[in-house]
């Protein structure tokens, strides 16, 4: 199955994350298909950037979004 999901990245204590397309068999850092955007909470008012038309197509074709990713979308959404 195919999964959007945040893969870390940063410094220790400092976490920066990118969303992007992997298999859900694949390690959290690991390989993956494609990169959807940015989220970084250590800023102030979280930063956030998504392709949203990727994200789109990517659910279309039977991604599915963790629980966290859901959480995200629904913020840009809103």
């Amino acid at each position: 199955m195919v999964k959007i999901r945040l893969r870390r990245m940063g410094a220790k204590k400092a976490p920066y994350y990118r969303v992007v397309v992997a298999d859900s068999r694949s390690p959290r850092d690991g390989r993956f298909i494609e990169e959807l955007g940015i989220y970084d909470p250590m800023t102030d008012g979280e930063k956030l950037k998504l392709d949203v038309e990727r994200v789109k197509y990517w659910i279309s074709q039977g991604a599915q979004p963790t629980d966290t990713v859901r959480g995200l979308l629904k913020k840009i959404e809103a």
